[in-house]
């Protein structure tokens, strides 16, 4: 089990979720009900589902598109060589996050108090993903 921890701390009152055996849990829970989403192979699912019309993000090289899209107008953003771009960009104006060491930063930051949230081990891209949407857009 891997557990995502707001901001700085490392107090258990403090995990926003946790992943294991590709599933994205709240806090620390492991649960089949707190199921936030699912990873199965590139592709993020919305709690246990495996439905195609569930698909939350569909993920190829670096690239997260939204829903089962592949299309280049889907993409809602590009992870690259630690950065998460907005889109397509890959300008650092474009830049919505900063990952360093399993910390997620503000933007281009890389002080400590615009960490967002971290990552107690590491995690694939997909893992990466279904966390991203668990923490934003969950909580």
């Amino acid at each position: 089990m891997t557990n995502v921890y707001k901001g700085t701390s490392t107090y258990s009152s403090d995990i926003l979720c946790n992943i294991s055996n590709d599933k994205v849990y709240k806090k620390s829970s492991s649960y089949s009900s707190d199921v936030i989403c699912n990873i199965n192979g590139n592709k993020i699912y919305e709690a246990n589902s495996s439905y195609s019309s569930d698909v939350l993000y569909n993920i190829v090289d670096g690239k997260v598109f939204k829903g089962n899209s592949s299309y280049s107008s889907d993409i809602i953003m590009t992870i690259r060589d630690g950065k998460i771009y907005k889109g397509t960009s890959t300008y650092s104006s474009d830049v919505i996050a900063t990952i360093n060491s399993g910390r997620v930063y503000t933007g281009n930051s890389s002080y400590s108090s615009d960490i967002q949230f971290h990552i107690d081990g590491h995690v694939t891209i997909e893992e990466f993903v279904a966390i991203w949407h668990a923490v934003k857009y969950c909580f």
